[in-house]
């Protein structure tokens, strides 16, 4: 959430930014400033109003004291009225104070001066391009062909279970996905990422601190009974851990590793875009989340990048680095780099990572704070990234490392897996 200060202080540069993210931004901007000014004016009739109820409760007692009654009647009533006029002011800027916070949670974040114009994906910059492009065997199969041949993942079973967008993991195929989630949390750790194992479910508080409400509650899994959503990304629940923080300066950084499976009620098209894992609706992922100082989060950023893509490159598959245009970045992002992988065999690029800077966005709305060298209260950064989104890695694994006859493992992966190859 931006802050009123942010607001205030360049109302037009608030407007012109998110104008970079296609948000006519001028009306609530505002909206905004007139209910703060409205807010400012109930807080000074009140305080004036509050001032003369002591004035006249001294001159209760004082003409008490003096036999003064009659006077004394009258600067009851007085007072009586000035607590009705109270009552009220307090009742308007509670209604404006409402009104004030649900025009604020309109607005999505401002993009950074880093995030270039462009209207969806195909205006997204490739900043990086790495690995080699798989050499396959003639008659090479899509993923999902793969899966049912060596019988590894079961799309139908998944089905017959919950619904589409849920598969059935056996045997090697079961063996990967626990081996990639060990990998990459190992990965994680030796890079100072300290793993958490959080809930899978958080509350409506959770969701609205990391922005997941009220923006996309329609993606989100509800249990209505009790209020509580899945998660849709171990962003939210290990963010979360420091919501309503204030940490000392010395206690940065922060950086938090945890796997969760992850449930998105997505709506998809039909075709191969969304067939095999390349869109499921519950998915392995792991993730990295950093909270930063405002000066050293885009440092945090880079890093956060680089230990992405050793990661791609350890598992010797062909990836490109995206900068998000601004019609592509999200509701809560200041900059977000996508990372994607090349699938030969279905001839598309798949995306397996996000990796962002909120900068003090999500953490306006956690009251996540920190005293800096001076003590003065400040709002932290807040970063994460996948590291990484299981299925379309899995994907690119099996159909980038077909052989005749067998699917070959990366080296990296033996250790975790047991064996070399899956046939």
């Amino acid at each position: 959430m931006l802050t009123l200060k942010t607001l205030r202080e360049n109302p037009e540069h608030v407007i012109e930014k998110l104008a970079v993210k296609h948000f006519d931004a001028r009306e609530i901007v505002e909206k905004v400033i007139a209910l703060d000014d409205n807010r400012k004016a109930l807080q000074t009739e009140s305080d004036a109003l509050l001032s003369q109820q002591k004035k006249a409760a001294a001159q209760i007692g004082q003409l008490m004291k003096e036999g003064r009654r009659e006077e004394a009647e009258q600067a009851k009533n007085e007072v009586a009225a000035l607590k009705n006029r109270s009552a009220e002011l307090l009742d308007q800027a509670a209604e404006n104070q409402k009104e004030l916070d649900a025009a604020l949670v309109l607005l999505p974040n401002m993009p950074c001066d880093l995030v270039p114009e462009g209207n969806g994906s195909e205006d997204n910059l490739v900043v990086k391009m790495g690995g080699n492009d798989p050499v396959l065997p003639e008659g090479a199969l899509p993923h999902w062909e793969l899966a049912k041949k060596y019988d590894i993942i079961d799309f139908d079973l998944g089905v017959k279970i919950t619904g589409a967008g849920f598969p059935v993991y056996k045997g090697k195929g079961a063996r990967l996905q626990r081996a990639l989630i060990n990998y990459f949390l190992d990965r994680n750790t030796a890079a100072g990422y300290i793993e958490v194992e959080p809930p899978v479910m958080v509350n409506a508080a959770s969701g609205f601190g990391t922005g997941q409400l009220p923006d996309k509650e329609g993606q989100m899994y509800h249990a209505t009974v009790d209020n509580f959503y899945m998660v849709p990304t171990a962003e939210v629940p290990v963010t979360n851990i420091f919501r309503d923080v204030i940490l000392q300066n010395n206690q940065f950084p922060q950086k938090l590793t945890a796997y969760t499976p992850c449930f998105r009620r997505e709506a998809g098209s039909y075709g191969k875009d969304v067939r095999g894992l390349n869109r499921l609706h519950q998915f392995d992922k792991v993730e990295i989340v950093r909270v930063e100082r405002p000066e050293d989060s885009y440092a945090a950023l880079d890093e956060m990048v680089s230990h992405v893509e050793g990661l791609v490159n350890e598992l010797g598959l062909r990836y490109r680095i995206l900068r998000l245009c601004g019609g592509d970045l999200s509701f809560t992002s200041a900059i977000t780099y996508d990372f994607e992988l090349w699938s030969a065999a279905q001839g598309r690029w798949l995306e397996i990572s996000s990796v962002s800077n909120f900068e003090s966005f999500q953490a306006n709305r956690l009251h996540l704070r920190y005293k800096d060298e001076n003590g003065k209260t400040q709002l932290c950064h807040t970063l994460n990234g996948s590291s990484l989104a299981l299925p379309r890695v899995v994907a690119a694994l099996l159909e980038d490392n077909q052989k005749d006859g067998y699917i070959e493992i990366p080296e990296v992966l033996r250790p975790y897996t047991g064996f070399d190859r899956i046939d």
